[in-house]
């Protein structure tokens, strides 16, 4: 089958990447220390990233339930992987320059590397991702109240160390400049997957015509420059903080002049 490009889907990713940008805008700006906030505790910042980490990985989901559709080959799953895994790489050697004492060993594109593995065998599963969906979230909660239970013990401390920690199942949060362990964050990717699914179901049908029909309506003119971004979202995401940071840097540069 043919792959077909939803412009909805993709002005959805591209919405995130806009909404990332200006976070990342601002922490920018804080570690200039152009402004004054605490990105790490602030509820204001924290809840920030959750949305977008949420809207990016929920779009990554979907977008394995429309290659799941259209027969997406294992070769072109493979290639696809590899550019995510490679540039997770790169994050981490560049954020270790940056912050060496607490480089990216496990961010959103470390996490999607995994992911994508999981949601590629799974994705074919159908209403039962809405359930798997809700026990991965879920159990990031049922392990931290269990794991408080046992608030010492090399138990613990091996599932809160960088050995296990990217499961997600801890007590305390590691010192890094990103984290997006695999739970609960696999189980928004599942939900993507599950609403993915159900609206290329073609049983699914409202009084107007298939719900899939949704994905192929045509955008207005101000989404259309989103689509574009969605599409080349990988991208985009690894080039706009080097780009940000060199724009701000050589502006502080010149305010020193």
């Amino acid at each position: 089958m043919k792959a077909t490009r939803f412009d909805a889907l993709d002005a959805l990713r591209g919405l995130a990447m806009v909404w990332m940008t200006l976070f990342h805008f601002s922490f920018d700006l804080n570690q200039l220390g152009w402004m004054a906030q605490d990105f790490y505790r602030d509820p204001f910042w924290t809840w920030q990233r959750v949305a977008i980490v949420s809207l990016f990985l929920f779009c990554a989901g979907f977008g394995q339930a429309v290659a799941s559709a259209q027969g997406q080959s294992w070769q072109r799953f493979w290639k696809r992987w590899a550019q995510v895994a490679g540039c997770a790489m790169l994050v981490t050697a560049g954020s270790w320059l940056m912050f060496p004492n607490s480089f990216i060993y496990f961010g959103i594109l470390h996490g999607m590397a995994l992911m994508l593995i999981v949601l590629r065998l799974t994705a074919h599963w159908g209403r039962w991702l809405w359930l798997l969906g809700a026990l991965a979230i879920a159990s990031k909660f049922i392990a931290a109240h269990a794991l408080s239970i046992w608030a010492s013990g090399q138990f613990v401390d091996i599932l809160n160390s960088p050995v296990l920690n990217w499961l997600g199942w801890i007590t305390k949060k590691p010192i890094t400049e990103d984290y997006a362990p695999l739970f609960p964050w696999l189980g928004v990717m599942w939900w993507g997957a599950a609403a993915g699914g159900w609206l290329l179901n073609p049983a699914n049908r409202t009084p107007g015509g298939r719900v899939g029909l949704i994905l192929s309506r045509s955008l207005p003119k101000t989404g259309h420059g989103l689509a574009v971004l969605g599409r080349w979202s990988l991208s985009y995401y690894m080039l706009h903080q080097p780009v940000l940071i060199g724009v701000l840097t050589g502006l502080a540069w010149l305010r020193a002049l």
